[in-house]
């Protein structure tokens, strides 16, 4: 996450503070988006993380997405996550990741715009139902730890003003201090952030907006919005059962930001929380085999590992992008291992070589099955199988020349080929299951039967 935060950005946004905090103000708004999805469950093919940070401003990224979910569909992702999608407290300049109102879309004019910076409400149902009928499922990315955007107030836990008096334009989820840290439960909960007013999960009425009302974020971004799923903000600032809870509610696909390298520590919060986590440990891993020559580093602990299940593997995102040598590689090795793995919009659509990404993904979807058998690894090459049906080898050479090796395969007296082209070879494989394979420098190779 990355955000832009100014006080004296707050200190404009003047609301009146007339109503009770603790009241819940129901108020019906139109199902907007009727698209039905006839999508397969998420983690089936390869998620594509549909933003990057400081995408153009104007209201025009729902769009540009929406023209390019035929394309993404036929390649084989089987999902998109889109970036915070509700109105934040830089309006129509925000990333989304100051939440303000989380029922505006892009339709009320609070925070300096009617749109968002991504567009307008009906921009993104569009991009929904587009997405819906090409059988792509969306991930709604949701930053409950903290809000931005409220006036000031005075706050008799604290002594003195804070911001904390929300009072969006919906009419929904309006807040005030006793729903923010410090409060009259407690000081403070996992982690506050940048400052931001830090939302107290352990209040009913926080709770009852999230998940529990009929029409809470959760279930009208599931019932309404027709969201499928859902990638949680910045985890480590609340207890797990917070998603555990959210999910539970909307249902869904849903997977947490635990940014820690730790792969025992992604699994804990995993478990805990019932959801997929994002891969941290496998990208550190990538990184450092990739930056100081040492694909041993690639036999690490890492959660694919402990629980493939629980797994979102990625080479880079919209907070961090470190892997610069050889970044192709470490795509070959997430789109050929288990995990669910996400593809990086700027890596597929403007810097690296979309056709070995396309081939990579098909080989993903067609070849890479079942367990991992972990072969040689060494500072320059790098061998695993998948056990499945029809299963592979992959061969990642990161030298300066042709590399050859002799491999044990499951496949006895059967003719392979290189899926990804960069070989010619089509050898057969002895009765004892061994052959001879071969990569590419600063390549890769990916075998199967032919």
């Amino acid at each position: 996450m990355k955000y832009i935060f100014t006080i004296a950005a707050s200190a404009l946004l003047l609301w009146s503070c007339s109503n009770d905090p603790e009241v819940a103000q129901e108020k019906n708004l139109s199902a907007v988006n009727n698209s039905a999805v006839q999508t397969k469950a998420i983690g089936s093919k390869v998620m594509m993380q549909a933003f990057y940070w400081d995408v153009p401003a104007g209201g025009t990224w729902w769009n540009t997405i929406k023209g390019k979910v035929p394309s993404w569909n036929s390649a084989g992702f089987d999902a998109i996550w889109l970036p915070p999608a509700s109105k934040a407290q830089n309006g129509g300049y925000s990333m989304g990741y100051d939440p303000f109102d989380y029922f505006d879309f892009g339709s009320y004019n609070q925070m300096g715009s009617v749109e968002t910076r991504f567009g307008s409400l009906a921009e993104i149902n569009s991009l929904i139902t587009t997405a819906h009928n090409n059988n792509l499922s969306v991930i709604a990315d949701i930053v409950l730890n903290h809000n931005s955007g409220g006036a000031s107030q005075a706050n008799p836990y604290t002594g003195s003003n804070t911001w904390t008096d929300f009072q969006p334009a919906s009419g929904l989820f309006i807040r005030s201090y006793n729903d923010f840290h410090p409060n009259n439960l407690h000081a403070s909960d996992a982690g506050s952030f940048g400052g931001f007013p830090d939302l107290c999960h352990d209040k009913t009425y926080v709770q009852d907006w999230l998940y529990n009302n009929s029409n809470s974020v959760a279930k009208y971004y599931k019932n309404t919005m027709k969201f499928d799923g859902w990638r949680f903000d910045y985890v480590k600032g609340f207890e797990p059962w917070v998603v555990k809870n959210f999910k539970n509610a909307a249902t869904g696909f849903a997977v947490g930001e635990y940014w820690d390298a730790n792969a025992a520590t992604l699994e804990w919060w995993a478990n805990s929380a019932e959801a997929s986590a994002f891969d941290f440990a496998c990208y550190y891993k990538m990184r450092d085999a990739l930056q100081n020559n040492d694909l041993t580093q690639l036999n690490g602990d890492m959660l694919l590992k402990r629980n493939a299940y629980r797994a979102v593997t990625f080479v880079a995102n919209h907070d961090t992008d470190e892997i610069y040598n050889n970044k192709i590689l470490a795509y070959a090795y997430i789109l050929t291992h288990e995990g669910y793995p996400c593809v990086f919009y700027r890596d597929y659509e403007e810097w690296l070589d979309k056709n070995k990404l396309n081939n990579l993904i098909w080989i993903h979807n067609n070849k890479a099955s079942g367990s991992t058998t972990y072969l040689y690894a060494d500072n320059d090459e790098y061998v695993a199988r998948r056990n499945g049906t029809p299963g592979l080898i992959v061969y990642i050479n990161n030298s300066n020349s042709w590399q050859e090796r002799w491999v044990d395969t499951n496949w006895a007296s059967t003719t392979i080929k290189d899926y990804t082209g960069a070989s010619t070879w089509e050898p057969v494989t002895q009765a004892d299951t061994w052959v001879k394979v071969q990569a590419p420098p600063h390549g890769y190779t990916v075998w199967s039967v032919k």
